[in-house]
């Protein structure tokens, strides 16, 4: 009995409370990501900004989940109610699962596996379908086209993503995401890989359906794309998921070519105890870029779209991923497990 106790109870407890404390800290950070969002751009465009509820507005969140958990879920006539609700519940779902690789700081990390990168890849993969499911199970022209435009910029932007993942893999010869972040200890990636790192970043730009790629939600001729005629919390989780993706690909950022971790200028693990502050403010600088952006550049056309995705990141990140590979084995360094 003492076995059962020791060996899987109190180990399962603990798995779950750390589970819930990562869900906890996401869940709040994408909470105050929209009230940062909203004072950025208002910032940038000489107005307040939230300023009304609580101290310079900073209750204004909870103040929306109240609003949308208070409101009547509304299914369309002629919508697939199923697939409708579930649409929603899978992106949030999805996003949420996707941070247990992630790690926080040494250590820090719910899973711990050597296919890391494989794992957010396969996650990131798997978001389209929600989006396709919404904007097929809602019978809306419009919800319809906003999901066809984001199965196709998603496919399209993530074979960029993919090389710039291998590229990554290539220098560091691991699958783990801790191994990404300890090969970073003398120099970050972003300076030897600066074009995958920009590609990267735009790709993730994007994949999260983020200005000035938002095509799936265009609001000037889509009215609000594929979760048009959501409402209540349905309309709710659509909007969390996306936001807590915004967070995720900021994590990957950082991970892959920021150091993760890591305090800048080579000073090593050990002399870091607060790594975890220096990830988070590596997460706070690339969200950040993500709201300037959003605040400069006007909306792409969508032939734009794909004329970036397939005939510039393509070809460019290929001929980086070769030029990569060729300077490791010329120079002796391509890690022997790759």
């Amino acid at each position: 009995m003492s076995d059962f106790w020791s060996g899987y109870f109190w180990p399962t407890v603990i798995t779950i409370l750390e589970i819930l404390l990562v869900v906890i800290v996401i869940a709040v950070a994408m909470a105050y990501l929209t009230y940062f969002e909203r004072k950025v751009l208002a910032l940038m465009q000489r107005r307040k900004g939230p300023n009304v509820i609580g101290p310079f507005g900073l209750w204004q969140p909870w103040a929306d989940a109240l609003k949308l958990a208070t409101k009547e879920t509304i299914i369309p006539s002629g919508a697939n109610a199923t697939i409708f609700l579930m649409a929603p519940m899978l992106l949030f779902m999805l996003s949420l699962v996707a941070w247990a690789v992630i790690p926080f700081g040494e250590g820090l990390v719910l899973a711990d596996i050597n296919v890391g990168i494989l794992y957010l890849f396969a996650i990131s993969s798997l978001g389209v379908y929600g989006i396709i499911m919404a904007g097929w199970a809602s019978n809306s022209k419009y919800a319809f086209l906003g999901g066809l435009r984001s199965a196709a910029q998603m496919v399209s932007y993530e074979v960029s993503i993919g090389f710039v993942l291998v590229t990554v893999l290539l220098c560091v010869g691991s699958l783990n995401l801790s191994q990404i972040v300890l090969a970073q200890q003398h120099v970050w990636f972003f300076i030897p890989l600066f074009p995958m790192f920009i590609v990267f970043f735009i790709s993730g730009l994007a994949e999260t359906n983020r200005a000035p790629f938002d095509l799936p939600e265009g609001e000037s001729e889509l009215v609000a794309g594929f979760f048009v005629e959501y409402s209540s919390m349905s309309f709710a989780l659509f909007y969390l998921g996306e936001y807590v993706n915004m967070i995720l690909m900021s994590a990957m950022t950082s991970i892959l070519f920021l150091g993760g971790w890591l305090p800048p200028f080579g000073i090593t693990p050990a002399h870091a105890p607060y790594g975890t502050i220096w990830f988070i403010l590596k997460i706070s600088f690339v969200l950040f870029a993500f709201l300037w952006v959003r605040a400069t550049f006007p909306r792409f056309r969508y032939d734009q779209l794909m004329r970036l995705g397939w005939k510039v990141f393509l070809p460019a990140s290929l001929f980086w991923l070769v030029l990569t590979a060729g300077v490791l084995v010329w120079a002796g360094w391509l890690p022997a497990r790759v």
